[in-house]
């Protein structure tokens, strides 16, 4: 399997292939709006507008397992990351990460790099970095700052 191998759906929940973002780097990141480490989105949207031209594709995955701390709809979600941190990159439609429901492309995510609690994801903003041939390159903690990340990013690009 590759991650373009999968389906997600965007935040009008219209379905859309990951093979959309062949070609790209890719930092996917599992959000919530009323968390501790909500203001990461702010450090996220800033590696996407410095990045995007060169190929950087951020998608965030709204996701409420932890703590409810993303109890809205889509629509509710993507306006709060719009106005409240200028979010222009993608978000998706709301998704479990963990369990019997989570969608399939974490399940995938999980399966190519473990973490702390071996591949569960521990909470909001766990960041999965893809190279542009669709290669889950490395996962980083809740605690990892977007700013930390770039040169990482970087070497990909």
């Amino acid at each position: 399997m590759s991650i373009y191998e999968y389906k997600v759906k965007d935040g009008k929940g219209a379905e859309i292939s990951m093979e959309e973002f062949s070609g790209k780097v890719l930092l996917i990141v599992n959000t919530a709006s009323k968390c501790g480490f909500t203001p990461q989105f702010d450090g996220l949207e800033k590696l996407y507008k410095k990045y995007k031209d060169k190929g950087l594709a951020v998608v965030g995955f709204p996701c409420n397992q932890f703590g409810a701390q993303d109890p809205g709809t889509d629509e509710e979600i993507q306006g709060f990351c719009r106005l409240n941190y200028g979010v222009t990159f993608p978000m998706m439609s709301k998704i479990d990460v963990n369990g019997d429901g989570e969608d399939p492309l974490y399940t995938y995510l999980k399966s190519q790099k473990k973490g702390l609690m071996g591949s569960k994801i521990k909470w909001n903003f766990t960041k999965f970095l893809v190279d542009r041939e669709g290669n889950v390159v490395k996962r980083f903690a809740p605690t990892d700052k977007p700013e930390d990340l770039e040169k990482h990013i970087l070497k990909l690009l």
